[in-house]
């Protein structure tokens, strides 16, 4: 492995970075999250338009540029430092693939061009809470977390010709506003059930979509009814969906290792700016020993996790499924750096409107989201088989992932 960059992935981040520190500042950010959609649409139009990250990691044959998952990384490093409010981890890291993977020929023709151009945004909808599970990052993945052919999640049924839905989603990124939502729903009866994706418009006959609350605002989402909507099966009946999910799920982790370990980065040279300038009893606080080792100590866990991610990205490319256990290195990362810096503010870093509670909002989301980080390595560890008379106890067990 070599561990430096190339000119061109150099250019990524640096380009990145400029663009956000004008058109992202603490302001703006929080004007994008008080909208309906919760992002800038014209951030987003830079972002496709300008640097075309939609389709960054798409082949050149649908308008993508044809790069790897290391410049997709770098380039979400880069969003992560300034938790820039954007469609791009919905579309880009978990839908996209999904359409590139399982879509037929003419799915593909149809609709990547227009994420890559940024004109067509989309969701992956993963009932309840979880799209960890339908990843395989916390558990194995054996499809009953959408609905089990029972009661419960998103049911697909044959009918009028083609295929109807029926069931609620929760907690979607972006489920609210995205053009497309790809949707996991269980089909047949239970017996011969499966899950299988479909394509949802977001103006759909018989779909409600509304804005959720959420933790952190940084990451909106919305929850959707589907009530008889008519749908487009995504691939064909016999593609290994779960297959697909869990190779989706291995890229997201280290495109998102990476960008928490931006958002790390950025909390961490925040709070040393901060010290260097707080004064107590004559003297910046930062000058203090007990606050340098602890800065230290953060400091090695962020460096630690930049390298976990770095390696992820470049693994996976290669085949390699570590993403997981990187995402848990960084979103630890991210957690310890969030909350040092709120104590490090002091009183001012105590109040619910300052800065620092962006990034420890992200911290805890993303665990809710796609941990926590305890699951994260305890599968990561079975998949590895270090420990082999737990996995094999809890391979007999079923295989479910563990509470």
């Amino acid at each position: 492995m070599d561990a430096s960059f190339t000119p061109e992935q150099d250019e990524i981040r640096r380009t990145l970075r400029d663009l956000l520190h004008r058109t992202c500042g603490p302001e703006r950010l929080r004007a994008a999250l008080d909208t309906p959609a919760g992002h800038d649409p014209r951030l987003w139009t830079d972002l496709a338009a300008r640097l075309g990250l939609p389709g960054l990691a798409l082949p050149e044959a649908y308008g993508g540029v044809g790069c790897s998952v290391t410049e997709l990384a770098l380039a979400a490093e880069e969003t992560g430092r300034a938790l820039a409010p954007s469609p791009l981890l919905a579309t880009a890291v978990l839908a996209a693939p999904l359409l590139l993977a399982l879509g037929t020929d003419g799915q593909r023709a149809g609709l990547l061009p227009r994420i890559t151009s940024g004109r067509l945004t989309a969701a992956l909808a993963v009932p309840g809470a979880h799209l960890a599970t339908a990843l395989a990052l916390t558990g194995v993945n054996r499809g009953d977390w959408a609905g089990g052919g029972r009661a419960g999640g998103v049911q697909a049924r044959r009918g009028g010709g083609g295929w109807r839905l029926y069931g609620e989603v929760g907690q979607v990124l972006d489920g609210h506003s995205a053009d497309l939502l790809v949707v996991a729903a269980h089909a047949g009866g239970f017996a011969r059930s499966r899950t299988l994706l479909f394509l949802v418009p977001g103006d759909a006959a018989g779909l409600v979509r509304v804005r959720q609350t959420a933790l952190d605002a940084t990451r909106p989402q919305g929850r959707l009814q589907l009530r008889d909507v008519a749908a487009e099966l995504l691939g064909e009946e016999e593609a290994d969906v779960l297959d697909a999910l869990a190779a989706v799920g291995n890229t997201a982790a280290a495109v998102l290792a990476a960008e928490a370990v931006g958002a790390a980065d950025r909390a961490l040279e925040r709070t040393v700016g901060h010290v260097g300038q707080r004064v107590q009893f004559g003297r910046a606080i930062g000058s203090f020993q007990a606050v340098k080792h602890r800065l230290a100590d953060v400091y090695v866990q962020v460096q630690a996790a930049r390298s976990a991610a770095y390696y992820a990205a470049w693994a996976t490319s290669r085949g390699e499924a570590v993403g997981g256990l990187a995402l848990a290195q960084a979103l630890q990362a991210l957690r310890t750096t969030a909350a040092e810096g709120i104590q490090l503010y002091g009183g001012l870093g105590f109040t619910w409107e300052h800065d620092a509670h962006l990034y420890f909002k992200r911290a805890a989301g993303d665990e809710l989201l796609f941990g926590p980080v305890h699951r994260l390595r305890a599968h990561a560890a079975d998949a590895a088989e270090l420990f082999e008379g737990r996995a094999a106890a809890n391979n007999m067990a079923g295989g479910g992932p563990r509470e």
